[in-house]
């Protein structure tokens, strides 16, 4: 799923966010511009709501309770509104998921609908997909964005009809990338195939990058011929296409490629040794270039730029399974200053929705973890993408309450648990 980010959070009901449009090149420039903006749940702030770790499984929880904690998922201030999705989540799904079900029904406040919706599908219950399709009818925007990502992550080919239908007639921008991503998670269906290569080439280039990014995440190889086209083309959509053509993973890129990096900009230069990397051709020596970039960057002010193109490299070649990417962003990350460490940041946030299981294990396995998660954290600050952290906490807690005693799994929850106020 594509990622939106967000300079203002404390206000739960007036987000100031580029929502799920916004790619992963755009997303980082984001990131790196907005190092010093205070974002919603501010990183002093983290821990501030006292997350206390549960022995094992879901806590016992009267409907009284759980309607009350309902109620205050819309609360202006953070720490009220953390410990109310934090009872919810930790109640027995038979007394959080009717109540949670009636709220998204009933509840007069647009907001508590919206965060209802999203914490019934860290349930995962039967229920929820009638829930949203329901909600693909909704006035309330929020409500659905949620829906269609749901449709995403749980494609239903019985559905292209209606998201055909919605990508003509969706009247809100924020929510049109939601729907683009969910014909692309369908498959090669010909009337999906058809529309998603007309605006591929048409329209706003943020448009137009969602389209390129989603076609490359569910690897569509007849895509290659546009993206190539648009590959050749300097712009904010090459980044885009050629890290596609990477994860769609059709070596004969690979000419396309060695030409880019005779021509391209040293910006594009990082972007294409990801790429390659993703191809499986000398990804050693490049993530080794990558590496060198970072360093190099870090130490020089003046090639700060290189930090957002080689961070979101990094990031795509993790999400493809490379767990080297991530050590190197973690590495580098770490002991970072924004403004570098903010795409950095934001670079990890995205492998841990994108590859969970590849983010845990590396956590699990670093002496660093502390820095590690304080890093995961700050990006999570700067992403407002409510949908996929909600199947992250859902992981991440299903672990805890499995994992032994002690165990480093559990300590590893334990810590996340705690940093990111779940």
């Amino acid at each position: 799923m594509a990622h939106r980010f967000h300079f203002q959070k404390k206000n739960p009901k007036a987000l100031c966010s580029v929502r799920r449009a916004v790619p992963m090149a755009m997303l980082l420039i984001a990131g790196a511009i907005a190092a010093g903006a205070d974002p919603g749940k501010p990183r002093q702030d983290r821990g501030s709501a006292k997350a206390a770790p549960q022995e094992r499984g879901p806590a016992t929880t009267s409907p009284q309770e759980i309607r009350a904690a309902i109620g205050h998922l819309a609360d202006l201030d953070y720490a009220s509104r953390v410990k109310a999705a934090r009872l919810v989540r930790r109640s027995a799904a038979s007394q959080a998921v009717p109540a949670l079900l009636e709220a998204i029904k009933e509840h007069k406040d647009g907001f508590v609908r919206f965060r209802s919706l999203i914490l019934l599908t860290g349930f995962n219950d039967p229920r929820a997909a009638d829930e949203m399709t329901a909600a693909l009818s909704s006035p309330n925007d929020r409500l659905r964005d949620v829906a269609y990502g749901y449709l995403e992550l749980h494609p239903n080919r019985a559905m292209i009809p209606r998201l055909l239908q919605a990508l003509d007639k969706e009247v809100d921008d924020l929510v049109r990338p939601s729907v683009i991503r969910a014909l692309a998670a369908v498959g090669d269906d010909p009337k999906v195939k058809e529309v998603l290569l007309r605006d591929m080439t048409r329209g706003v280039d943020l448009f137009r990058s969602t389209v390129i990014e989603a076609l490359g995440d569910y690897k569509h190889a007849y895509a290659i011929p546009t993206l190539v086209q648009i590959a050749k083309l300097e712009g904010p959509l090459q980044d885009d296409a050629v890290i596609a053509l990477g994860r769609i993973g059709d070596k004969d890129a690979l000419k396309l490629f060695a030409e880019l990096q005779r021509s391209g900009s040293k910006e594009l230069q990082p972007t294409l040794a990801a790429a390659i990397c993703m191809l499986g051709v000398n990804c050693g020596s490049h993530l080794g270039y990558l590496e060198k970039t970072l360093t190099f960057a870090s130490q020089n002010p003046g090639y700060q730029e290189l930090v957002r193109p080689t961070a979101a490299g990094l990031a795509a070649v993790a999400i493809g399974g490379q767990d080297e990417g991530l050590r190197i962003l973690f590495d580098k990350g770490i002991p970072s200053m924004d403004p570098i460490r903010a795409p950095m940041a934001l670079a990890v946030a995205k492998v841990a929705l994108r590859n969970t299981p590849l983010m845990l294990s590396t956590l699990e396995k670093r002496t660093d973890q502390s820095g590690a998660v304080d890093l995961v954290a700050e990006g999570f600050d700067m992403l407002e993408e409510d949908l996929e952290e909600e199947q992250f906490f859902a992981t991440v807690r299903k672990s805890y309450w499995a994992a032994a005693d002690n165990a480093p799994t559990r300590r590893l929850a334990e810590r996340l648990i705690t940093k990111l106020d779940f």
